[in-house]
C-alpha cells in the first residue's frame, strides 16, 4: 500500500527559535498533506557551525535523555502523527556526538544513531566537534516503515547502505549538510547524487536526502549549501528533487512493501557470497593473516 513521505529543504538562521519554527511549519504542512513521515535537514537547529574550530560551540550540545529539541519534536510528532528523525548535536557526560533520534507518529523517542563517519577538512571541521559514533547502523520499527538511518557522510559508503538493508531497512534516510567544497576544485552535487542512486539500485530501496540552501558564514569561513534534496526509487532513478535554492517540502508516495518484494525477486540478498568479503574488514583489501 502506498503511503506518502516528505523531506524538507529550507535555509537555516543563527536563531535556534527561528530554525525550530521553521521545521514546526514544515511538520503541520507535510501532515496536513498526508505524509506520513518528515525527513529535515542535517543539524537545522542552527547555522552549520561546524566551518571553523570554536570551542564555545560545545555549550550548544544537549544529553538526548534531556534535550529540549527532542522533547518538543516527540509533541509534533503526536500531535501531528507523523514519524521524524530528527539530527542534533549531542553530548554524552564529556563526549560529543552528532546524532539521529527517530520519533515514532505517537511520540514515542524509539532510539539513538550516532553518525559513524566524521569528516574533516575546510569547512567540515567534524573531528573537532564529534567523536565516531559507537551505536553501530540502526534500523527503527516505525509506523512508517522500517527506516535505516544515517547521517551526512555517511552517505558516501556503501557499506551502510548495505548494512542497513541487511537489517531489514525498507527506506534509507539521510540528514545532510553538503555545499560547497573549498578543498575540491569542482562541485560535487551530481556525484553526491549519484552515490546515493547507486545505494538505492545495489539494494533495491527507496532512498532519501535532505539537504538545506543558502550561503552561511561563521568567522571568517562561509560556505553555500547546494539544496538539491532528493528521493529516488529503489532502481536508482529520482522520484522527485529540488534544486539548488528552493525552500520547499517535497512529497512523493512509496509502497515499501511492493519494494520488499522487488528485492526478493532479484535475488541480490541470497546470491550474496559473504564467505569472499573477508578482505574489505581491512583498511588495505587485504586480510590480516596474509
Amino acid at each position: 500500500m502506498k503511503k506518502t513521505y516528505a523531506l524538507a529543504q529550507f535555509s537555516m538562521s543563527d536563531v535556534y527559535e527561528e530554525n525550530i519554527q521553521r521545521a514546526d511549519n514544515y511538520i503541520k504542512e507535510a501532515s496536513e498533506k498526508g505524509a506520513c513521515f518528515l525527513l529535515l535537514p542535517e543539524l537545522f537547529e542552527r547555522h552549520y557551525f561546524c566551518q571553523v574550530e570554536d570551542y564555545s560551540k560545545f555549550a550548544l550540545a544537549e544529553e538526548f535523555s534531556s534535550s529540549k529539541t527532542l522533547a518538543h519534536f516527540s509533541e509534533m510528532a503526536k500531535k501531528y502523527h507523523i514519524v521524524l528523525p530528527i539530527s542534533f548535536f549531542e553530548r554524552k557526560n564529556t563526549v560529543y556526538f552528532n546524532s539521529l533520534a527517530m520519533i515514532d507518529a505517537d511520540g514515542t523517542i524509539l532510539g539513538l544513531y550516532r553518525k559513524s563517519h566524521i569528516p574533516t577538512g575546510e569547512c567540515y571541521e567534524e573531528k573537532f566537534y564529534f567523536s565516531e559514533g559507537d551505536t553501530e547502523f540502526k534500523v527503527f520499527d516505525t509506523e512508517a516503515g522500517r527506516i535505516g538511518a544515517a547521517i551526512c557522510w555517511d552517505q558516501w559508503f556503501p557499506e551502510v547502505a548495505r548494512i542497513l538493508t541487511l537489517k531489514g531497512a525498507q527506506l534509507l534516510c539521510y540528514p545532510t549538510a553538503i555545499g560547497s567544497e573549498p578543498v575540491l576544485p569542482k562541485d560535487s552535487k551530481d556525484h553526491w547524487q549519484n552515490v546515493m542512486k547507486g545505494h538505492a539500485a545495489a539494494n533495491i530501496i527507496p532512498v532519501m536526502a535532505a539537504n538545506r540552501v543558502g550561503t552561511e558564514s561563521v568567522r571568517k569561513s562561509s560556505m553555500t549549501f547546494f539544496g538539491s534534496s532528493f528521493v529516488s526509487d529503489e532502481y536508482g532513478n529520482f522520484l522527485a528533487t529540488l534544486d539548488r535554492k528552493e525552500e520547499k517540502l517535497l512529497l512523493v508516495d512509496l509502497d515499501l512493501e511492493k519494494c520488499d518484494q522487488e528485492r526478493t525477486e532479484w535475488g541480490v540478498f541470497r546470491d550474496r557470497r559473504v564467505d569472499l568479503y573477508g578482505d574489505i574488514l581491512s583498511l588495505t583489501g587485504e586480510k590480516k593473516n596474509k
